[in-house]
């Protein structure tokens, strides 16, 4: 397993994902609520941070590698996935729409893990689609984290968050359509339907 910065950086960001859940379990006396959102919303935004970083030098110092290429998307899906349970749990988020994004999810990374074994990896490389949902979903969840109004109420940041939530579940559901379409091809080639 190769060690260096944007590894460390990747595993930081598992590491932070126990944080971002945690902070709702510690003891009513330690942490009002609304400084658990606060705490739970700056965790998320390192971790978020530390996904663009590490790739942006991995890239920049030549330092990409097989291992680093399988760990990013899987601590993604973990800080995403874990971020949403517990918003569900605090009834913040339709259960629906988590389930929508992790589904989905679930179902990419099997569809590139099996894409890659026939040698067809490029096929369902990201697009700018999946780019576009991961940032409205990377948005949304710090919003919907935070819950609380901005500006004396002015500005409702959970509804931001969950009508940004709703347009990342569109693009998830799209995203998914455009994958499957993509390597429809091969499913069918490689299932002997053709």
């Amino acid at each position: 397993m190769p060690f260096n910065i944007p590894i460390l950086l990747t595993w930081l960001r598992v590491a932070l994902i126990p944080l971002v859940v945690g902070v709702y379990y510690l003891p009513e006396h330690w942490l009002h609520v609304a400084d658990r959102n606060l705490a739970s919303t700056l965790v998320f935004i390192v971790a978020a941070i530390t996904d663009w970083f590490d790739g942006y030098l991995a890239r920049r110092w030549n330092q990409t590698s097989a291992f680093g290429a399988f760990l990013d998307p899987v601590a993604d899906k973990l800080m995403v996935a874990g971020a949403l349970l517990v918003l569900v749990q605090l009834d913040r988020v339709n259960a629906i729409i988590a389930f929508i994004i992790i589904g989905r999810e679930i179902t990419i990374s099997a569809l590139r893990e099996w894409m890659a074994e026939i040698g067809a990896r490029k096929s369902v490389a990201v697009s700018s689609l999946g780019k576009i949902k991961t940032a409205a979903q990377m948005v949304a969840i710090p919003m919907l984290l935070f819950h609380d109004p901005m500006f004396d109420g002015v500005l409702d940041i959970h509804k931001c968050g969950e009508i940004l939530l709703w347009i990342a579940g569109v693009l998830t559901v799209w995203s998914m359509f455009y994958y499957l379409r993509r390597a429809w091809p091969l499913i069918k080639e490689k299932s002997g339907t053709v």
